[in-house]
């Protein structure tokens, strides 16, 4: 588990207390805003939880759209935080939907796959874990391609509040000590619920942490 002081929770909450805007959507690579600011990206299989937990980070209802449909980011979304911005989330495309066509997962893996490798920018990515399931395979690829890419990045939990408190602490650990094995990994986990807004103040000091 990640410990954060009071003044980093604080410190976190005031700078998403501000001005925080949907910036674009790129569905391809020379769409991409200009690198000037640094980056941390939102990664997750379809109906992890990401827009709502993108939601719940920024404190805005309807910041990132939340849909049952799964796969329904098709491209990188940039949200600015600041005015002018300081730093941009970017919510990378959902995986590990069923139903799409395979030349569309296609070119969203190249794209996912070329962002990673290709933007100095990005200082962390942080990969959605649904804590009813644990890392499944499919999690796996999107971790093997950030281990690759050389970057860091951190797990955190969703939807904690949909199962028993027994039931998380085990998935809990079984995930840190996944984790731990893999070379890009952040050794903290955060454990979250949109919902109940468990894990939020902590993720947002996570974010800072990352920007440095």
């Amino acid at each position: 588990m990640t410990s954060f002081t009071e003044e980093q929770i604080e410190a976190a909450r005031k700078r998403f207390a501000g001005p925080i805007s949907f910036l674009k959507s790129a569905p391809e690579l020379k769409h991409l805003p200009d690198p000037v600011v640094p980056e941390v990206a939102f990664a997750g299989r379809s109906n992890v939880g990401k827009s709502s937990l993108l939601n719940a980070l920024t404190g805005r209802n309807s910041l990132a759209r939340t849909s049952v449909t799964p796969g329904r980011t098709q491209e990188l979304n940039y949200f600015d935080v600041g005015e002018p911005p300081l730093f941009r989330l970017v919510d990378m495309p959902g995986y590990g939907f069923a139903k799409a066509p395979k030349d569309m997962v296609r070119r969203w893996r190249y794209l996912v796959n070329d962002f990673l490798r290709g933007r100095h920018v990005l200082k962390r990515s942080l990969v959605l874990i649904d804590s009813r399931h644990g890392i499944k395979d499919v999690d796996r690829e999107i971790l093997d391609m950030l281990d690759a890419a050389a970057v860091s990045y951190r797990v955190v939990l969703t939807k904690a509040d949909k199962i028993k408190a027994t039931e998380l602490e085990d998935v809990r650990l079984r995930t840190e000590e996944e984790a731990r094995k893999r070379p890009a990994a952040h050794p903290g986990l955060i454990v979250t619920s949109s919902e109940k807004g468990m894990g939020i103040p902590e993720l947002r000091a996570a974010v800072l942490e990352a920007i440095g």
